[in-house]
């Protein structure tokens, strides 16, 4: 089902047209990005059930105008015909306040020109098989529960088990002089995750669901409870692993953690234009082995994070970060792009129409290759196969990695030893461990559960992944 476009941005969009047209006046560019964002978490605990807003809902507007030589941002949640000219005149007085301090307080604010737009009119309504509006919360809480339920057939070691569920529909609209855009769509997530104990031995295995879908999204949960529970059991008699330099097989999920948190993070151009980013001494030079190929783009694959266009409304693309093992380009917010002389790469996001835009992720992947799990798996004498990871880590000035990764399986001479370690940390230098990777599998997975921050706050969503690749990693 096609998912519908906010009634309260259709009926407010005359009046953006108008205060555009009147800001226009005073200003060589403005634009007005309005949101409305809503959602719902359901949350079934062995201990107790739980229902809230989503984290991510929002409704509001805000507007950037450029004035002089620096862009100024002015945030509303309201317009009507009776505050309207209430609201022209704050942002004016705003702007002009912002320009005001900028020169009395010597900011270097640079030589942003002003942003030159084609003309562009587009209109974009996801689809869903079941809108959220369509399942009522009992109807949810009853799916849940039959997770949680099913969930402590398979075990007595089960202490807790949590089932939980997210979806948010989305409605953004982009006003400019010469720019009409609209999208709504509809993302979904969700978690199994459940907690076993022997004697004073506790740990947990758990499974993660995203994608542009809806409330189907809860009948795929259902069908992995085993595995989940199978998983923490096994978990029980992990032990530490030997720390050392292994080969190793990363899962599609760990491969997504290493694009995520190499890559990603490390070309996002806002840090290029700060002299935070080592990978500008990289540009058009090798990174990673030939066989590495890797992606980013609100249309290079469907998943939370993609849109028809971003928060400052530049059109989605698919980025080709690295090809053939060398760094071709990076990922780029609109301001990063005029200030370095580039195209925008519709990687503008925002946590919300209060914050600001910063050049962030999308959907992060390494390309699949042509070699398979088994021919893989084969290959090793000694080494880990790592699967799901708990959080990751990265330092852009200076190319450190860090990953902490769930499990590993033991492999010797090109079989499983039976042998669980947990948990895993992976440690090394980025260029490092992408010159090691040697085999690369043809199946591509994403994954968009959770969230990305920038630094420790800003948050938005984003997917990643990848196939199964071979590399050489130290592990800890």
């Amino acid at each position: 089902m096609k998912i519908q476009d906010s009634t309260f941005l259709i009926e407010v969009r005359p009046l953006l047209k108008r205060l555009i047209s009147e800001l226009s006046k005073d200003y060589k560019y403005v634009s007005i990005l309005g949101t409305d964002v809503s959602g719902k978490s359901y949350t079934v605990l062995t201990t107790g059930v739980s229902i809230s807003d989503s984290n991510w809902t929002e409704r509001g507007f805000v507007v950037r105008a450029f004035n002089d030589s620096i862009y100024s941002e002015y945030s509303f949640n309201e317009l009507t015909e009776e505050n309207f000219h209430r609201v022209l005149d704050n942002i004016r007085k705003e702007t002009e306040k912002s320009l005001k301090n900028c020169k009395e307080r010597g900011f270097r604010t640079g030589n942003y020109p002003c942003v030159v737009e084609e003309r562009v009119e587009k209109h974009f309504n996801g689809n869903v098989a079941v809108p959220l509006e369509s399942s009522s919360p009992s109807e949810i809480i009853e799916k849940l529960t039959s997770i949680k339920d099913r969930a402590y057939e398979y075990t007595d070691l089960l202490v807790n088990f949590m089932a939980a569920y997210e979806g948010v529909k989305v409605s953004k609209l982009f006003l400019s002089p010469n720019k009409d855009l609209m999208q709504s769509y509809m993302w979904s997530q969700g978690y199994v995750y459940g907690i076993v104990r022997k004697g004073n031995v506790t740990r947990y295995g758990y499974k993660s669901y995203s994608g542009l879908k809806g409330t189907e999204l809860i009948d795929e949960m259902s069908k992995d409870v085993k595995e989940v529970v199978d998983k923490a059991v096994m978990l029980l008699d992990a032990v530490p692993i030997e720390p050392g330099l292994y080969d190793v097989i990363c899962s599609p999920e760990v491969a997504g953690l290493i694009a995520h948190e190499a890559f990603g993070h490390g070309v996002e151009m806002d840090m290029f234009v700060k002299n935070r980013a080592k990978a500008v001494e990289y540009l058009n030079k090798p990174v990673a082995s030939k066989l590495v190929e890797m992606h980013d783009g609100a249309r290079a694959a469907e998943e939370v994070s993609s849109y028809l266009f971003d928060d400052e409304g530049t059109l989605g693309t698919d980025t080709t970060i690295i090809k053939d093992g060398v760094l071709l380009t990076g990922i780029s917010d609109l301001l990063s792009a005029l200030k370095l002389g580039t195209k925008p790469t519709g990687n503008g996001k925002r946590e919300s129409f209060e914050r600001k835009a910063y050049a962030r992720m999308t959907n992060t992947f390494f390309s699949p290759g042509k070699d398979t799990l088994e021919e893989m798996i084969a290959s090793i004498e000694h080494g880990y196969l790592l699967e799901d990871y708990y959080s990751g880590m990265e330092d852009p000035k200076n190319w450190g990695i860090q990953c902490m990764i769930a499990y590993g399986w033991e492999i010797k001479n090109g079989k499983f030893t039976g042998k669980i370690v947990s948990p895993v940390v992976m440690t090394g230098y980025v260029p490092d461990l992408l010159q090691s990777i040697s085999m690369v599998s043809g199946e591509l997975r994403l994954s968009g559960s959770g969230a990305c921050g920038k630094g420790h706050k800003e948050w938005v969503k984003v997917s990643s992944g990848g196939p199964y690749i071979k590399a050489k990693a130290r592990l800890g």
